[in-house]
């Protein structure tokens, strides 16, 4: 069965599909080993969308018929539980709606997720955790897998710092809008006489950059420090100085990474940290926006606000781009941000 119109309009998809798969099996396909590569990928994701409508109209069929034999059979419970059924097949099809927004080149990639710790110390440093359980969690919900690049603790609590690789279709585009600063406004766990305090903590994006794109890097413009890796990887990582630090001289640009034994390993992690960031200034400047990488982790502060997370005197999340408001700020940093995510992409 074909339907018409938005993500149910398999009849273009079928056809598209069609003219990439006869395209692929020209002898000559992979004499441009790019562009070849570039139309596998087309392919691929097709096919996950065409299955996607597929098995979203399958449930929608199987609903329909059962919900008639419920009702002409007046059976409340099973009314009850068809209606859940459609809820999700609805918060399917509005995130496959959502998807549609994606028409960049990078939206469909891997993506890195750094989270800085503003000034404050361990108010700040606490923020910053709460901030990385608050993505790690809508990553597991999302069924993301999540790799710790690299991360400096707090000496009391929290983190200073923390670079996650986030892997799966999209990643980058649900997450781009995320980069900004993140205020928390709470009654103070560390204070003992029960203040208010606000805190602040950066995030940005960057996307995972791979071999499509081309980024060309200079060896006499880097400067390469090791390090013994601390925190996150195991006491086997800690024996050497297996962690790199790269610093991108002529944009002052700095990425390190901690995560894996081999120094080897951890350089080419670091490198394509280093060509993402590099990638996603060069897009800044492609789009005319004057904002550099590293300008807007500079200034954690009021000036740079993306959201703000209130626990008191009320309870509020607010995106100051959107406007859109989410009056359970438990549910929101327990990873529930999808409709925080939504309102902006469609800005």
């Amino acid at each position: 069965m074909t339907t018409s119109g938005g993500i149910f309009d398999t009849d273009a998809l079928i056809i598209k599909l069609d003219k990439l798969r006869h395209s692929s099996e020209q002898p000559d396909f992979w004499s441009d080993t790019s562009s070849a590569k570039i139309v596998m990928k087309n392919i691929s994701e097709l096919e996950v969308q065409l299955g996607l409508v597929d098995n979203i109209k399958i449930q929608l069929d199987d609903i329909s018929e059962f919900f008639t034999i419920a009702t002409e059979e007046n059976d409340v419970d099973a009314i009850e539980e068809y209606f859940k059924e459609l809820l999700n097949i609805s918060q399917k099809i509005e995130s496959e709606i959502f998807k549609l927004q994606f028409n960049n080149e990078t939206d469909t990639k891997n993506c890195y997720l750094e989270i800085h710790a503003g000034a404050g110390g361990t108010e700040s440093q606490d923020w910053a955790s709460m901030l990385r359980r608050m993505y790690l969690r809508w990553a597991e919900k999302n069924n993301f897998k999540i790799k710790i690049i690299h991360e400096t603790v707090g000496e009391e609590a929290g983190i200073k710092s923390s670079t996650l690789l986030i892997e799966g279709r999209y990643a980058f585009g649900y997450l781009k809008k995320e980069s900004g600063v993140h205020r928390l406004v709470r009654i103070s766990p560390f204070d003992s006489n029960s203040r208010r305090h606000t805190s602040f903590s950066s995030v940005w994006i960057t996307p995972h950059v791979d071999d499509n794109i081309n980024i060309e890097i200079q060896e006499k413009d880097l400067r390469v420090d090791t390090f013994r890796a601390s925190g996150a990887g195991g006491q086997h990582v800690n024996t050497t100085d297996s962690a790199i630090r790269i610093t991108h001289l002529p944009t002052n640009t700095v990425v390190q990474c901690q995560s894996e034994r081999s120094q080897h390993k951890n350089r080419d992690t670091a490198m394509n940290m280093l060509k993402s960031k590099l990638y996603e200034i060069e897009m800044q400047k492609i789009e005319g926006e004057k904002k550099v990488a590293e300008g807007m982790k500079t200034e954690i502060g009021w000036g740079n606000q993306i959201r703000s997370y209130v626990l008191h005197p009320y309870r509020m999340v607010k995106d100051l781009r959107s406007n859109y408001e989410d009056s359970d700020p438990d549910k929101v940093l327990d990873g529930d941000i999808d409709k925080l995510l939504f309102s902006n992409i469609k800005i």
